[in-house]
């Protein structure tokens, strides 16, 4: 609709710090966030286009105006309603008494104006901090936008976090891939670790999907079977292969949820473990020797070059115990194809994923609060998991052929 004039319009206004505080703790649902964040949109864009006006004319607000001779001055305001992600918004247009001011943040006869809070989430989902934002909308709009205002517009994605994570899943994943990461939050004055646990499945039909996120003090067996039981509760009924690293009791946490999953521990978070207790000067010897190990054909050749490597090396004895005492879960891979084996001999898989978490999440070093670590990550994922249209897997078809075999009755192709 075409602006309407108005003398002296209620022009929108951030709110004080102390209004902030006061309705923060007043939230109470998903319909209170939304109206919270809606009333700090206006207020951005009017300021926007206040910024504009005074770039175009030359002068501040409320100032004398240059005696050059120049007649275009500010004439009032026009009244318009936007429609935005939050509901309808009204702010206040400012005149040029020329009429050759043309607003940028709102365009003149636009009505509908969801790029600002748009792109301030896009920006925070690419790991830009509220400095960043703030610094960004200067340059383009001449306006700040205080890093409160900044959290309060990402804070809208909460309500979608938990449908998110709540949301139903496939009944059968063909692979699941376990591991946690470690972040700083800040827990009633006191810096403490959380760990975030992340789910990264393979479908039967060949496509990764992040199952959930949880945040938790530490990383530990007990929770990862809490994680587990909520994936079964929101439908799934089966997973075929686990991977996982060395974490202790990871195998009993896994098996009390789902007793039929195959476990297969990371080879090589093995390597690593075991590349501790060995000398520099043997380094590569020693590794030329495990792999020996889990590049064998079989099962039994993999036994046959674990006993020649203990008999080689005695002074490594107990780097070389401790595949011994894990053969169990190390060693399942034996028994697939090539095209499976490359799939879950490792869990390189979620943790490329969890490179681009650490990448999005580096220029925060400590959280204020466990919400806004979730609120972060989940964005971070929508943003990632964009790309994901193609199969995970090279050659699927041949590999979900394989696995209909070795897990018969438990996979429907």
């Amino acid at each position: 609709m075409p602006d309407q004039k108005q003398s002296s319009p209620a022009t929108p206004r951030y709110l004080t710090f102390e209004e902030y505080n006061e309705r923060i703790k007043n939230l109470k649902d998903s319909g209170d966030v939304m109206d919270f964040a809606k009333a700090l949109i206006a207020p951005a864009l009017q300021e926007m286009l206040d910024a504009e006006l005074t770039a175009h004319l030359g002068y501040e607000h409320g100032k004398r105006r240059p005696k050059d001779g120049e007649r275009n001055y500010r004439n009032g305001y026009g009244k318009k309603t936007l429609k935005t992600s939050f509901g309808e918004q009204e702010i206040a247009v400012p005149r040029d008494r020329s009429g050759e001011f043309q607003p940028q943040a709102v365009r003149r006869y636009e009505t509908v104006q969801n790029d600002v809070e748009e792109k301030i989430v896009a920006m925070y989902a690419k790991g830009m901090t509220t400095r960043d934002i703030n610094h960004y909308l200067q340059d383009i709009y001449g306006v700040e936008v205080s890093a409160d205002s900044v959290s309060a517009i990402t804070d809208k994605v909460l309500p979608l976090v938990k449908e998110w994570q709540g949301r139903p899943l496939s009944s059968v994943y063909a692979v699941v891939y376990l591991d946690g990461i470690h972040f700083k939050v800040r827990d009633g004055g006191r810096i403490v670790a959380r760990c975030a646990y992340v789910l990264l499945g393979i479908s039967t039909e060949g496509q990764k999907e992040i199952l959930g996120i949880y945040t938790a003090q530490t990383e530990g067996a007990k929770f990862w079977m809490q994680v587990l039981t909520d994936v079964r509760n929101r439908g799934t009924k089966d997973i075929l292969l686990c991977c996982i690293d060395g974490l202790t009791g990871f195998s009993e946490a896994i098996k009390a949820v789902f007793p039929d999953t195959t476990v297969q521990q990371c080879i090589v978070h093995q390597i690593r473990s075991s590349m501790k207790y060995v000398s520099y000067l043997h380094r590569d010897a020693f590794c030329r020797d495990l792999k020996m190990i889990y590049t064998a054909v079989s099962e039994e050749a993999g036994i046959d070059a674990l006993a020649a490597a203990q008999q080689k090396w005695p002074q490594y004895a107990h780097a070389l115990k401790s595949w011994e005492a894990k053969w169990t879960e190390l060693s399942p891979f034996f028994a697939y194809p090539p095209e499976l084996r490359r799939i879950v001999y490792t869990t390189n898989a979620i943790e490329a994923l969890n490179r681009q978490f650490r990448k999005v999440t580096k220029t925060t070093s400590i959280f204020p609060h466990d919400e806004s670590l979730l609120k972060l990550l989940w964005l971070a994922a929508q943003d990632i998991t964009r790309t994901w249209t193609r199969q995970a897997v090279p050659h699927w078809g041949s590999v979900v052929l394989q696995l209909a075999v070795l897990f018969p009755n438990r996979i429907t192709l």
